[in-house]
């Protein structure tokens, strides 16, 4: 995973996660306790699982602030967005395993701790938005006319290969270019002193999220394939959020299902063959959003596939359940199967696959991950059609399976969620 590099002041130790973690456990954990145990005898009903609560508020304020952390450490991402989500998600995880396992617990110490530690997480990730700047300097040779005309960046051009006298200097080269000894033992020099010394492709990948299409690019693991382990564990987190998911997604199938038989004459389900992973065809389900329409000709066949805006075929009620992505609701079916997880790159239709194949190279390798129900590229991007915002896509797909971890999906599961509400992208 590629951090996204940036230039703090000095001074700034509100930043540090020792720091955070400090004001989070003192806010959320001595605060409430100082405050709340002299009024809380112990053999009170109020008192009663005051310990146990004290011990889950722990590790939801430690489990949540990492969280936000490592999904702020991604492109076009900052902490204070998934604050509330990450610090509300934790909690009521606590209170979940509190319940299961039939422990007492103390509603008003959680609620407190949960108020107090939140409060903290905003007032910090506010203070530290104002204070950091993206700062790099650039080594002026090779490939960097690109880098440089990145907007939002305060760019300093090296003249002399001398490391500059900042404790925080961020330089960035083309260290595929034949710098001259002088650069060469400049740049040895700083990543020695601890600088941060970052190649033009990375530090291009870590501002925009996107993978250069030039070439294939190994993973951090210096690998073309990705983590392995992951993707065991990822199949079994995708089975097992079913299973804990499934009366929820019951009911919502079936009301949904109703709601799409009553808005217009048709199938309840649209039925299409997509690509899947490894390059396996699969014939997937979503609920059907448009008017039904009679056989259509081969030729036709790859325009029927994009949606365009205000598409005339999309009915009232497919708009809505297109804007909130609730039509890609019965896949989870392909999730139990094992044709999809809930996060990856999304499935295409065959003939868009194939005509991709046909223009793009390495298309084919953005089946190296099972396709999902939502990814990188839907949250970053939204709907595409034309062959350069599919280009653009396909660099999201790459950065997703170049960067493939558990921190990455749950930050697309994140903006997953403010993509339902705020119907991002959608056609």
């Amino acid at each position: 995973m590629t951090r996204d590099p940036v230039v703090r002041p000095l001074g700034s130790r509100a930043e540090r996660l020792r720091a955070q973690l400090t004001l989070g456990l003192l806010c959320g954990i001595v605060l409430p306790t100082t405050l709340l145990i002299p009024y809380l005898g112990e053999e009170s009903r109020a008192g009663r699982g005051v310990t146990h609560s004290i011990i889950g508020a722990t590790f939801a304020i430690i489990g949540a602030t990492l969280i936000v952390r490592r999904v702020a450490s991604f492109p076009g991402t900052r902490a204070f967005t998934y604050i509330v989500p990450s610090f509300a998600s934790a909690y009521g995880l606590v209170i979940a395993t509190l319940l299961l396992a039939r422990l007492e617990y103390n509603r008003l110490f959680l609620s407190v701790s949960f108020a107090l530690s939140l409060l903290v997480a905003l007032s910090v990730a506010l203070h530290v938005a104002r204070k950091i700047q993206r700062r790099f300097w650039l080594v002026p040779f090779g490939h960097i006319k690109t880098v440089s005309e990145v907007p939002g960046v305060d760019w300093t051009i090296l003249t002399d290969p001398v490391v500059p006298d900042d404790p925080h200097v961020v330089i960035v080269a083309d260290l595929q270019h034949d710098h001259s000894d002088d650069w060469a033992r400049m740049l040895a020099i700083a990543a020695v002193r601890g600088h941060e010394v970052y190649h033009t492709k990375v530090l291009m990948e870590s501002i925009t999220g996107r993978v250069s299409m030039d070439h294939l690019s190994e993973n951090s693991f210096g690998s073309l394939v990705p983590n392995l382990a992951y993707v065991h564990a990822k199949r079994m987190l995708d089975l097992f959020s079913i299973i804990i998911l499934s009366p929820f997604l019951a009911v919502l199938l079936l009301g949904i299902a109703l709601i799409v038989k009553l808005s217009s004459p048709g199938p309840l389900l649209f039925v299409q063959d997509r690509m899947g992973h490894r390059g396996i065809p699969f014939r997937m389900i979503k609920f059907r959003t448009m008017y039904v329409r009679s056989e259509v000709s081969d030729a036709a066949a790859r325009s029927d596939a994009m949606t365009t805006i205000g598409d005339p075929r999309i009915t009232r009620i497919g708009h809505i359940l297109r804007r909130s992505r609730m039509d890609e609701l019965p896949q989870i079916f392909h999730v139990l199967k094992g044709e999809m997880s809930w996060i990856g790159p999304r499935p295409e239709a065959i003939p868009l696959s194939r005509w991709y194949e046909g223009q793009i190279p390495f298309y084919h390798y953005r089946h190296i991950v099972r396709p999902g129900i939502s990814g990188w590229a839907q949250v970053q991007q939204g709907h595409v059609t034309d062959l350069a915002s599919v280009k653009a896509k396909l660099s999201y797909d790459f950065y997703y399976i170049k960067n493939f971890s558990a921190w990455l999906d749950v930050l697309i599961a994140l903006k997953t969620l403010r993509t339902i509400l705020n119907g991002f992208g959608a056609r």
